[in-house]
């Protein structure tokens, strides 16, 4: 059993925390006037998501991918797995943007060049693997 004194309970309510109550007391107070909104949180990593009534899967779905995307973007060829991620996520992009249409030639052309993208990744991962398996012998 792990007992927590009194100020060490306190450190652990954080100012993001107080916002996530206050921000919860504004969201009840705009259903009472009849707008509906879903709050999603993660209060481990500080995310707070607000949805209106009009929501759809695809718009969150595109949201969603959004994060993605950056993630994707902003670690660049940092990342052993970047490549996977970036090529991955442009795929869902083409995908979702075309979801309610038809993929194009081009479309499809793209796909397929991300597609081979992703085997060379694999590819070198694999061999990194293999590599790192022989010499552990």
């Amino acid at each position: 059993m792990y007992v927590v004194r009194t100020s060490e309970t306190v450190l652990k309510m954080t100012s993001f925390d107080t916002f996530y109550n206050e921000l919860l007391e504004l969201v009840n107070k705009h259903e009472k006037n009849n707008t509906p909104l879903k709050v999603e949180k993660d209060l481990e990593t500080n995310i707070v998501k607000i949805f209106g009534e009009n929501i759809t899967a695809l718009a969150r779905a595109k949201n969603g991918l959004n994060d993605v995307t950056e993630l994707a973007y902003a670690t660049a060829e940092h990342h052993p797995f970047w490549n996977l991620l970036y090529n991955c996520s442009e795929i869902s992009n083409t995908v979702l943007e075309k979801w309610t249409s038809e993929l194009s030639k081009k479309d499809i052309s793209d796909i397929e060049w991300s597609i081979k993208e992703l085997k060379q990744s694999l590819e070198k991962i694999t061999e990194k693997i293999n590599d790192s398996e022989s010499r552990q012998r």
